[in-house]
């Protein structure tokens, strides 16, 4: 096996979370040896640099719309991608205990999506960015995404920090609260695509404790988009005993609604290790 494969089956090992990190770090580091070989050739890497930042000029963006999403993928400094990947990291811990892969993936982007979209709205309506036309970069808004959905759907789950115990309802509220402070501070844009995250991650989390699944639509469009992609492939089909599925679908999703109900009145360190358990496997299907 070739060290290509090797790296490639610890890949698949991660979870998704993970998964988004790595691919982060990756298009990290690829701009400084991207930025090398322009230098050496004499190149303006500025306009390579262009073709995947957000920029909140609408002319610019009709021209680059694939931005709204690479844009999330792009990151200013070490602290700037470290910060951002840490929060995604522990936050994805509460998330990936409750639901899965493809939720994840839902929420993430559409807050990619939707702090992309406040950003370029703020720039086209607030008078103090009148011709200013800073690039916006960087993951935060998937991050806060990710974070405000699990703040919102486990508010009394507690976290650890430093020397005390804070309720994750107040660790969201208290991340807001510190973006709106920072936009007339620095980097504007950034808190308030922030901010944009933060939005689509409540509003998800609050849709989805009213049965409403907000992601849908999206999940069907970025699976379509896989199958277009990826070349056919045969598989061989695989059959397995199952339980009468109307029956077992019914019972796992009463025990399931159970559970949630409990982590929702008392917080997720109220279940016992088989509902965890339990839990977790429901979350991974």
């Amino acid at each position: 096996m070739s060290r290509f494969d090797t790296l490639k089956n610890r890949f698949d090992q991660f979870n998704i979370a993970e998964k988004i990190i790595v691919l982060n770090v990756v298009f990290f580091v690829i701009p400084f040896f991207i930025r090398t070989l322009f230098y050496l050739f004499n190149i303006p890497v500025n306009s390579f640099f262009s073709f995947f930042e957000l920029s909140p000029h609408i002319s610019t963006f009709i021209t680059h719309p694939w931005t709204l999403i690479t844009y999330g993928f792009l990151h200013g400094s070490i602290g700037h991608i470290l910060w951002n990947m840490l929060l995604l990291y522990y936050s994805s811990q509460f998330f990936l205990n409750l639901f899965s892969s493809s939720r994840f993936i839902n929420v993430y982007f559409l807050g990619i999506l939707t702090g992309g979209v406040l950003f370029l709205l703020s720039y086209f309506l607030f008078p103090v960015f009148k011709g200013q036309y800073p690039p916006l970069v960087g993951s935060s808004a998937g991050v806060m995404a990710i974070l405000i959905f699990s703040c919102t759907y486990t508010p009394y789950q507690e976290v650890r920090i430093l020397f005390f115990n804070l309720k994750l309802m107040y660790l969201g509220i208290g991340l807001v609260v510190l973006d709106i402070l920072q936009i007339p501070t620095s980097n504007a844009g950034g808190h308030i695509a922030h901010l944009g995250g933060a939005f689509l991650g409540y509003i998800f989390a609050s849709q989805l404790q009213r049965g409403n699944d907000i992601g849908v639509r999206f999940e069907r469009l970025w699976r379509g988009l896989i199958k277009f992609v990826q070349p056919t492939s045969k598989l061989k089909t695989v059959h397995r005993r199952k339980r009468s599925p109307k029956t077992a679908k019914f019972n796992d999703q009463q025990k399931i609604d159970a559970i949630l109900d409990k982590i929702s009145a008392s917080g997720y360190d109220s279940l016992t290790a088989k509902e965890k358990e339990f839990l977790f496997k429901s979350g991974k299907k």
